[in-house]
Formats: structure tokens, sequence, C-alpha cells
């Protein structure tokens, strides 16, 4: 999915004209991405001079280390609320039961995807 890199945006506007569905729009002097209905079609991406729309994959580091974080806090949580260090190990467990979930989700919806080349 695109993204803006607020750094480098100049504000030019031409992504926002050239977006077919018009949903890319200027936020002070920065553009933004409705997620909502983008159709994820790149047209953006294409016409970026300054290359400020960004594909998601880059963010992938910081989802990962987001991703370590949150389980920490909640493993701290779990210990200090159900008053046991032992529930911090439980917590991980339950944490990489849900990622592995995310995994397999991600895996069978890349698996129904492949079929649409077919259809």
């Amino acid at each position: 999915m695109p993204w803006i890199d607020e750094k480098s945006c100049n504000g030019c506007g031409i992504c926002v004209d050239e977006c077919p569905v018009d949903t890319i729009y200027m936020e002070g002097k920065k553009a933004e991405i409705d997620m909502e209905n983008c159709i994820r079609c790149g047209v953006c991406h294409d016409v970026c001079l300054q290359e400020s729309v960004r594909h998601d994959s880059e963010k992938t580091p910081d989802e990962v280390r987001a991703n370590v974080e949150m389980t920490k806090r909640f493993m701290e949580a779990c210990a200090k609320y159900l008053g046991d260090k032992k529930e911090k190990g439980k917590c991980l467990k339950r944490m990489k039961k849900h990622f592995n979930k995310e995994k397999i989700v991600a895996e069978k919806t890349l698996n129904e995807l492949e079929k649409l080349k077919n259809a």
C-alpha cells in the first residue's frame, strides 16, 4: 500500500491531480492518501517526481520492531496485573500464536489471490 514520505513531499499536487479515484488530497502543504478508498493502482508512485509516494514494504522493519515492543509491554503487563512472572511466558506464547495466525491468514490470502489469475 502506498504512503507519503512527508519529509520529501514538496506539496506539488501532481499525485492529487493524477489519482484516478480522487483519494489523494492536500493536508496543509503535504499530500495524504485516504487508504479506505485507495485502489492500489500505483499511479501515484509513477507520477511523483520527488519519489515521495513510497511502498509499505519499506516499513517492514518498523512494523516488526513495533510488534516486538508491543509484545514486551503485554508481557510486563501480564506479570504485573496477574501477579506472577510466569505470566510473561504465557503471554509470549499467546502473542506467538497471534502472529502465527496472521501469517496463516496472509498465506491463505495469497493462495486465493493466485487463483484470481485463472479467473
